[in-house]
């Protein structure tokens, strides 16, 4: 697949400001600095279209982006950066769990975790989340282009074992500096599209 058209739709915090259901959605979650503004800008094509931020934890809303007219990627807000307030914390899991439980056009929420490091309990239990509304089954590794090779198979598996993945599952290393991956899961997201 080829992204030829991406444009910021609607943010929304509340389920009222949500688009129409009219096109398929999928959905993209991970902690605060994670990379995912990097990756949807990857995906995309376009250097600004999601916002880089230099402070972690800025996406406190839902960003629905509208692609190639014919479906949605859903940004969510980051999660787990400390220096948010519990109480801003707590705003954002109302959102998602408003937003996980009431899209019936949503497809699957791919969550992204850092390949360097073995993914953090709040990464485990968003995991857990996403397999309890049956939205699991898509890992993107970020920052690949930070270990080596021979490294990579190791954080793969730690990743696959954190997270209690099956042989089903999909585990895709990318590097938004290195632009590597990201063809792979743009060819996963076309899969999960014609499905």
């Amino acid at each position: 697949m080829r992204i030829n058209k991406s444009d910021l739709e609607t943010v929304a915090v509340k389920r009222n400001q949500y688009p129409d259901q009219s096109l398929k959605e999928v959905a993209f979650a991970g902690r605060s600095n994670v990379g995912k503004s990097s990756l949807l800008n990857l995906l995309t094509g376009r250097k600004k279209l999601a916002r880089v931020s230099g402070s972690p934890g800025k996406t406190r809303t839902i960003n629905f982006y509208i692609i190639n007219d014919e479906f949605r990627i859903v940004d969510l807000p980051g999660y787990g950066y400390a220096k948010v307030s519990k109480s801003v914390s707590a705003g954002w899991g109302d959102m998602m769990e408003t937003y996980l439980e009431n899209r019936p056009n949503l497809l699957k929420v791919i969550q992204l975790v850092d390949i360097r490091h073995a993914p953090s309990k709040q990464d485990a239990e968003m995991y857990n989340y996403l397999r309890h509304f049956g939205l699991d089954g898509i890992v993107v590794a970020t920052k690949a282009d930070k270990i080596s090779r021979n490294q990579m198979a190791k954080q793969l598996k730690l990743i696959r074992q954190t997270l209690g993945l099956t042989s089903e599952d999909k585990v895709i290393p990318v590097s938004a500096l290195k632009r590597t991956g990201h063809e792979e899961l743009l060819d996963v997201i076309e899969e999960l599209l014609e499905g």
